[in-house]
Formats: C-alpha cells, sequence, structure tokens
C-alpha cells in the first residue's frame, strides 16, 4: 500500500485477497504526528518529509510515528522488501540523522478498500492525531475522517518518484563493484540505506524478480 513514497499510491489494488499481518496490537497506541509511506525504499524524497515532520512535532510537543504501508504485500518488483526490511532502513536512517529523538515505527497492512482505510489503519497507528504528507490522496482520506492535517510541499518529485528509484536499483542489482553502487544511489537514497541494500545484498533481489519494470508509482 502506499505514497510517501510518499509518492506512491498507499490504497493500492491486489488481484487476491492479502492476509491481515502483522496483526493489530492489543491497545491503540496514543495519538501521534503520523508520517504514512511505503518506503520501497526509504529515499530522500522520505527523509526530507520525516525530517521535516519530526521537526514539527517537537514544535507542538506531540511525539512521532512513522507508518510504513503495504505490510502484507507479496514480493515483486513493486514490493521488493518486506516491512520488517523497509524498518531496518528508517531506523538506521534515524540512528544517523537523528540519533537524540525518539520515533515508533509501525507496519500497517493493506485491505484494498480505500473508504475504510484510516479506521483499519488506526488500530495500528492511534486515533485523532495529526497526519504529516506530501500526498493529496492521503490527505483528503485522513481530513474525511476527521484527522488534522499538515501538508508538505513535494521536492523533486520527478527524480524521488519511487517507481524510478526501483528501476535503477533493478538495473544496479548487477553490478558487483560496491562503491560504484553505492555511488549512484546516494543520488536518489541517504548513504545509510544504500550501505545498508549493498550490504545486506536486498539490492541483489531485485535481479531475479523477473517480470519487466512497470510505472506503478
Amino acid at each position: 500500500m502506499m505514497t510517501e513514497d510518499e509518492w506512491e499510491n498507499p490504497f493500492s489494488v491486489a488481484e487476491e485477497p492479502l492476509l491481515i499481518e502483522p496483526e493489530p496490537p492489543e491497545q491503540t497506541p496514543a495519538p501521534a504526528l503520523v508520517v504514512l509511506g511505503r518506503f520501497q525504499p526509504f529515499h530522500l524524497g522520505h527523509a526530507k518529509l520525516v525530517g521535516a515532520a519530526l521537526d514539527y512535532s517537537n514544535e507542538i510537543g506531540l511525539p512521532s510515528r512513522i507508518v510504513i504501508g503495504s505490510a502484507n504485500q507479496p514480493e515483486s518488483l513493486d514490493n521488493p522488501w518486506t516491512w520488517e526490511e523497509r524498518k531496518q532502513m528508517i531506523c538506521c536512517w534515524l540512528a544517523t540523522n537523528h540519533p537524540n529523538v525518539e520515533v515508533d515505527v509501525v507496519a500497517v497492512p493493506d485491505i484494498n478498500d480505500p473508504p475504510n482505510w484510516v479506521a483499519h489503519a488506526e488500530k495500528y497507528h492511534g486515533r485523532a492525531g495529526i497526519l504529516f504528507t506530501s500526498d493529496e490522496q492521503t490527505a483528503d482520506l485522513y481530513r474525511n475522517s476527521d484527522w488534522e492535517v499538515v501538508e508538505s510541499p513535494l521536492q523533486v518529485r520527478e527524480s524521488w518518484e519511487g517507481w524510478r528509484i526501483r528501476s535503477t536499483l533493478k538495473m544496479l542489482s548487477t553490478v558487483s563493484e560496491r562503491e560504484a553502487s553505492i555511488s549512484v544511489m546516494v543520488e536518489t537514497i541517504p548513504e545509510e540505506v544504500a550501505e545498508l541494500l549493498w550490504d545486506e545484498i536486498w539490492l541483489k533481489r531485485l535481479a531475479f524478480l523477473g517480470r519487466p519494470f512497470e510505472a506503478v508509482g
């Protein structure tokens, strides 16, 4: 599910019913400033958005919560990394760039039902908080569910669209030189994340995800 890429639609549609994994926590989390994204992968656009959100949450004294969408999508070129791997990307970036900031990172599975999305997601990220977003569709859904929404302007959207970045990463997946590969990745991905993709061999799997690449957001 989702844009942030902010810029990837959070409300994807799958051909087959999806398992609801992970399950929501037993207790609904307290309200927070929520940043919602697919983070496939966590890129520089996300870094700008999350950085601005953390500054804003500090100003207003509200906890920050990063929400990973499409947690239950099967592996594909559109969804190469599990939600646990995406959480690692986010956490390694936070550890380097915001080491003293406490941030929750949670995952929400898709339900492929946009009108009921917010009620579903609230079980995971809490109710009655503030959504910090660059995505108009996401903003509208949350406003319609009586959430306060803070919109952050898009930056370098054409370069930081998720599908473009994944397309580049697929081409890099057969490159055998670490530094050469990372030097290309850091044009659109934080260095910490680029190194993680290489060192954990997460980049290489793109070479084996076999259909032609399509621009899906």
